[in-house]
Protein backbone atom coordinates (compact mmCIF):
# COMPACT_ATOMS: atom_id res chain seq x y z
CA UNK A 1 0.00 0.00 0.00
CA UNK A 2 1.31 3.49 -0.89
CA UNK A 3 -0.07 6.50 1.25
CA UNK A 4 0.33 10.13 2.18
CA UNK A 5 2.76 9.91 5.09
CA UNK A 6 2.27 13.51 6.86
CA UNK A 7 0.08 16.65 6.20
CA UNK A 8 -3.24 17.82 6.06
CA UNK A 9 -3.90 14.52 3.91
CA UNK A 10 -1.57 12.20 5.74
CA UNK A 11 -3.11 8.44 5.58
CA UNK A 12 -4.61 8.77 2.60
CA UNK A 13 -4.18 6.01 0.31
CA UNK A 14 -2.78 6.10 -3.34
CA UNK A 15 -3.20 3.69 -5.84
CA UNK A 16 -0.45 2.84 -7.26
CA UNK A 17 -0.49 1.63 -11.44
CA UNK A 18 -0.26 -2.14 -12.43
CA UNK A 19 2.83 -1.70 -14.47
CA UNK A 20 5.39 0.31 -16.15
CA UNK A 21 6.25 2.26 -12.40
CA UNK A 22 8.10 2.08 -9.66
CA UNK A 23 6.62 3.67 -6.41
CA UNK A 24 9.01 5.60 -3.90
CA UNK A 25 8.90 3.19 -0.92
CA UNK A 26 7.25 4.68 2.17
CA UNK A 27 10.24 4.98 4.18
CA UNK A 28 12.27 6.80 1.58
CA UNK A 29 9.49 9.65 1.04
CA UNK A 30 9.63 10.09 5.02
CA UNK A 31 13.14 10.41 4.96
CA UNK A 32 13.33 12.85 2.01
CA UNK A 33 10.21 14.83 3.00
CA UNK A 34 11.53 15.23 6.59
CA UNK A 35 15.05 16.37 4.93
CA UNK A 36 13.20 18.93 2.91
CA UNK A 37 11.42 20.21 5.23
CA UNK A 38 14.49 20.99 6.99
CA UNK A 39 15.66 22.78 3.93
CA UNK A 40 12.29 24.53 4.30
CA UNK A 41 11.73 23.49 0.60
CA UNK A 42 8.35 22.08 0.86
CA UNK A 43 6.04 25.30 1.80
CA UNK A 44 4.31 27.32 -0.67
CA UNK A 45 6.79 25.80 -3.59
CA UNK A 46 5.78 25.30 -6.81
CA UNK A 47 6.10 21.66 -7.16
CA UNK A 48 6.97 19.52 -10.43
CA UNK A 49 6.78 16.16 -10.81
CA UNK A 50 8.47 14.23 -14.09
CA UNK A 51 7.72 10.53 -14.47
CA UNK A 52 4.77 11.03 -11.66
CA UNK A 53 3.86 6.69 -11.51
CA UNK A 54 0.99 6.92 -8.84
CA UNK A 55 1.75 10.60 -7.77
CA UNK A 56 2.86 10.09 -4.49
CA UNK A 57 6.14 12.57 -4.49
CA UNK A 58 3.94 15.38 -5.68
CA UNK A 59 0.89 14.88 -3.64
CA UNK A 60 3.15 14.26 -0.51
CA UNK A 61 4.48 17.98 -1.06
CA UNK A 62 0.44 19.36 -1.35
CA UNK A 63 -0.25 17.57 1.87
CA UNK A 64 2.76 19.23 3.21
CA UNK A 65 1.84 22.64 2.19
CA UNK A 66 3.34 23.42 -1.25
CA UNK A 67 1.55 25.81 -2.86
CA UNK A 68 0.72 23.93 -6.36
CA UNK A 69 1.77 20.55 -8.29
CA UNK A 70 2.09 19.51 -11.78
CA UNK A 71 2.67 15.83 -12.07
CA UNK A 72 3.85 14.48 -15.88
CA UNK A 73 3.02 10.46 -16.89
CA UNK A 74 3.00 9.48 -20.46
CA UNK A 75 1.24 6.16 -19.41
CA UNK A 76 -2.46 6.79 -20.06
CA UNK A 77 -3.58 4.53 -17.59
CA UNK A 78 -0.69 5.52 -14.94
CA UNK A 79 -2.07 9.30 -15.53
CA UNK A 80 -5.99 8.09 -14.79
CA UNK A 81 -4.79 6.69 -11.41
CA UNK A 82 -3.09 9.56 -11.06
CA UNK A 83 -6.11 12.12 -11.80
CA UNK A 84 -7.99 10.06 -9.00
CA UNK A 85 -5.02 9.99 -6.28
CA UNK A 86 -4.65 13.78 -6.82
CA UNK A 87 -8.80 14.25 -6.58
CA UNK A 88 -8.68 11.93 -3.05
CA UNK A 89 -5.51 14.09 -1.87
CA UNK A 90 -7.66 16.96 -2.55
CA UNK A 91 -10.55 16.06 -0.57
CA UNK A 92 -8.80 14.75 2.47
CA UNK A 93 -6.45 17.64 2.64
CA UNK A 94 -8.28 20.00 1.57
CA UNK A 95 -5.39 21.68 -1.05
CA UNK A 96 -6.25 22.15 -4.50
CA UNK A 97 -6.04 19.48 -6.47
CA UNK A 98 -2.54 18.82 -8.82
CA UNK A 99 -2.44 19.34 -12.46
CA UNK A 100 -1.74 16.29 -14.14
CA UNK A 101 -0.84 16.25 -17.63
CA UNK A 102 -0.59 13.02 -19.58
CA UNK A 103 2.95 13.62 -21.49
CA UNK A 104 6.26 12.61 -22.66
CA UNK A 105 8.44 14.20 -19.98
CA UNK A 106 11.00 15.64 -22.59
CA UNK A 107 8.24 17.13 -25.05
CA UNK A 108 6.35 18.34 -21.85
CA UNK A 109 9.30 20.08 -20.58
CA UNK A 110 9.93 21.83 -24.09
CA UNK A 111 6.46 23.24 -24.07
CA UNK A 112 6.53 24.48 -20.28
CA UNK A 113 6.13 27.21 -18.49
CA UNK A 114 8.00 27.95 -14.80
CA UNK A 115 9.68 28.47 -12.31
CA UNK A 116 9.40 25.50 -10.35
CA UNK A 117 11.16 25.79 -7.06
CA UNK A 118 11.22 22.12 -5.82
CA UNK A 119 11.06 19.19 -9.06
CA UNK A 120 11.42 15.46 -8.72
CA UNK A 121 12.68 13.38 -11.32
CA UNK A 122 12.54 9.43 -11.07
CA UNK A 123 12.89 8.04 -14.27
CA UNK A 124 12.46 4.35 -15.06
CA UNK A 125 15.78 2.61 -14.24
CA UNK A 126 15.88 1.98 -18.14
CA UNK A 127 16.67 5.41 -18.88
CA UNK A 128 19.42 5.89 -20.70
CA UNK A 129 22.16 8.93 -19.66
CA UNK A 130 21.58 11.00 -22.36
CA UNK A 131 18.31 11.17 -22.36
CA UNK A 132 17.96 11.63 -18.68
CA UNK A 133 20.85 14.69 -19.24
CA UNK A 134 18.51 16.07 -22.29
CA UNK A 135 15.77 16.02 -19.58
CA UNK A 136 17.81 18.16 -17.29
CA UNK A 137 18.54 20.97 -19.99
CA UNK A 138 15.50 21.09 -20.83
CA UNK A 139 14.09 21.47 -17.15
CA UNK A 140 17.18 24.16 -15.76
CA UNK A 141 15.20 27.20 -17.70
CA UNK A 142 12.31 26.54 -15.77
CA UNK A 143 13.96 26.77 -12.42
CA UNK A 144 13.10 29.83 -9.96
CA UNK A 145 16.40 30.51 -8.68
CA UNK A 146 16.82 28.77 -5.44
CA UNK A 147 14.77 25.88 -6.64
CA UNK A 148 15.97 21.96 -5.80
CA UNK A 149 16.08 19.42 -8.36
CA UNK A 150 15.77 15.74 -6.86
CA UNK A 151 16.93 12.94 -8.98
CA UNK A 152 15.77 9.31 -7.75
CA UNK A 153 17.95 6.30 -9.64
CA UNK A 154 18.80 3.02 -9.08
CA UNK A 155 22.76 2.85 -6.22
CA UNK A 156 23.97 1.44 -9.89
CA UNK A 157 23.13 4.10 -12.23
CA UNK A 158 25.65 6.64 -13.43
CA UNK A 159 24.97 9.67 -11.16
CA UNK A 160 23.10 12.18 -13.05
CA UNK A 161 24.98 14.90 -15.61
CA UNK A 162 24.00 18.27 -12.78
CA UNK A 163 26.81 20.29 -14.28
CA UNK A 164 25.21 19.87 -17.87
CA UNK A 165 22.06 21.38 -16.76
CA UNK A 166 24.22 24.01 -14.72
CA UNK A 167 23.14 22.91 -11.61
CA UNK A 168 25.21 22.20 -8.70
CA UNK A 169 25.08 19.11 -6.29
CA UNK A 170 24.22 19.71 -2.70
CA UNK A 171 23.11 16.54 -1.30
CA UNK A 172 23.29 12.73 -1.48
CA UNK A 173 21.89 9.73 -0.07
CA UNK A 174 21.56 6.47 -0.55
CA UNK A 175 18.94 3.89 0.82
CA UNK A 176 19.08 0.12 -0.18
CA UNK A 177 19.37 0.19 -3.89
CA UNK A 178 17.94 3.68 -4.16
CA UNK A 179 20.58 6.91 -4.48
CA UNK A 180 19.36 10.26 -4.28
CA UNK A 181 20.55 13.67 -5.80
CA UNK A 182 20.00 16.71 -4.96
CA UNK A 183 20.80 19.91 -7.10
CA UNK A 184 20.41 23.33 -7.51
CA UNK A 185 21.21 26.42 -9.96
CA UNK A 186 24.79 27.26 -9.01
CA UNK A 187 23.62 31.02 -8.04
CA UNK A 188 20.87 29.37 -5.93
CA UNK A 189 23.62 26.70 -4.48
CA UNK A 190 26.20 29.36 -3.82
CA UNK A 191 24.20 31.46 -2.11
CA UNK A 192 21.39 29.12 0.29
CA UNK A 193 22.69 25.56 0.99
CA UNK A 194 25.41 23.52 2.67
CA UNK A 195 28.63 21.73 0.63
CA UNK A 196 27.66 18.84 -0.49
CA UNK A 197 26.84 15.83 1.45
CA UNK A 198 27.12 12.11 0.73
CA UNK A 199 25.14 9.66 3.24
CA UNK A 200 24.89 6.17 2.85
CA UNK A 201 23.04 3.98 5.00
Amino acid sequence: MTRIIAGTAGGTRLEVPDAGTRPTSDRVRESLFGALESFGAIDDARVLDLYAGSGALGLESLSRGARSADLVERGRAAAAIVRKNSAAVARAGGVAAARVHESAVHPFLVRAQGPFDLVFTDPPYDLDDEAMTADLVALAPLLSPDALVVVERARRSTPPDLDAAGLELVREKTYGDTTVWWGQPLDGADRDQPAAESQSR
